[in-house]
């Protein structure tokens, strides 16, 4: 255990005659001598205490009746001949030698008449010349007068015999004669047709798997225990002075942090407090011990207030060695309502503000 004295200095320049006090100290500083305790570290270890395993489970199979069709008797063919079908038609047959010639009749040429207009003088035109009468120009040239005169076509009409038909002559035949008789003729030939005979079937009646056998197989995870165990990290008994503010180092110091009602949680607002005092002194100050004291009103049960207050100093603790304090320079320390900083214990009439006075959490450097 550590061992801590608390040495105060005047300003008046006093001088330190007791044995192993610290170098240097200047007047109206505080020092706290301490003697450094072992530094542990606490570690989580899983244990197993139970290995894993496998667990098998024979599982028998089952069974069921199904219906099956099988072939008792295979299709075949059998083969069946048909004889043809005839049917009787009438056959016509030429008896003579139609189309030959017996005698010819001469057919002399014809003749047609028509009128052939021949053109025996074309369209003309000719210029006349004419002298005006009266002429009153020395020149009789100036009093001709020039007209285009246009003589008509000529022709004539000529009569013209014309070839309509030549001379042919015309054939008499032999007509055609017939004879008809009946013939049988194959309207549907012989055929062979086959009819298929089809296979026989029964139905039968077995036992089958319906689920195959099996193993089931389950896995036993193992189990495990955590053990929480404290670790020597640095060996103590070395003696340090630490520098303190006096104001601290003279007794209980208010956190000023608040809780939920009935509660033991920190706040965030409370764990942003405890970072920027009590969380920052510990960590300038290496060899420091810390007692944190909770308190409440002395509203509601003595005992229930007791076990309260233990908790909210218990989660201080907690939070500062979550940020790296040692659990060995903590102490938690629950008073509930056994130190009411006034008058207002158990069935006073105080009000609100009195009762808040009350509830607090502190703390002091063990010494």
């Amino acid at each position: 255990m550590k061992k801590i004295v608390l040495s105060f200095f005047s300003l008046l320049g006093f001088a330190a005659v007791a044995q192993e006090l610290p170098d240097n100290a200047q007047p109206g500083k505080c020092y706290i001598k301490c003697i450094t305790a072992d530094e542990f570290r606490e570690e989580t270890e899983t244990v197993e205490i139970s290995p894993a395993y496998k667990k098998l489970k024979a599982v028998p199979g089952t069974y069921k009746i199904v219906e099956q069709e099988v072939l008792v008797k295979e299709a075949s063919v059998k083969k069946v001949y048909i004889p043809a079908v005839y049917e009787t038609v009438l056959i016509e047959v030429e008896s003579g030698e139609e189309g030959k010639a017996l005698s010819y009749d001469v057919v002399p040429a014809s003749f047609e008449k028509e009128i052939v207009t021949i053109e025996t003088q074309p369209k003309m035109g000719k210029w006349e010349y004419t002298q005006l009468k009266d002429c009153p120009s020395a020149n009789k040239e100036d009093c001709v007068v020039a007209c285009f005169v246009e003589a008509p076509a000529k022709s004539v009409n000529i009569g013209v015999t014309k070839l309509a038909s030549d001379a042919t002559v015309r054939e008499n035949v032999i007509p055609g004669q017939t004879i008809t008789y009946k013939k049988q003729v194959v309207k549907e030939p012989a055929r062979v047709d086959e009819i298929t005979i089809p296979a026989e079937y029964a139905t039968i009646k077995r036992k089958v798997v319906d689920v195959p056998a099996r193993v089931i197989e389950e896995t036993v995870p193992a189990q495990h225990r955590n053990v929480t165990k404290t670790v020597l990290v640095k060996k103590g008994g070395m003696t340090v002075w630490e520098e303190v503010d006096c104001r601290v180092a003279a007794g209980f110091n208010v956190l000023p942090i608040n809780y939920e009602l009935n509660s033991a949680l920190i706040t965030p607002e409370s764990k942003k407090t405890i970072d920027e005092s009590l969380l920052a002194l510990m960590k300038s100050k290496p060899g420091l011990r810390v007692e944190i004291a909770s308190h409440t009103d002395s509203r509601g049960d003595d005992n229930y207030n007791m076990a309260l207050s233990q908790q909210r100093a218990q989660s201080v603790v907690n939070y500062l060695v979550s940020n790296g304090i040692s659990r060995s320079r903590l102490v938690a320390k629950g008073y509930g309502e056994s130190r009411l900083k006034n008058n207002c214990g158990n069935n006073s009439n105080c009000s609100e503000e009195e009762h808040f006075e009350n509830r607090r959490t502190e703390f002091r450097i063990l010494r």
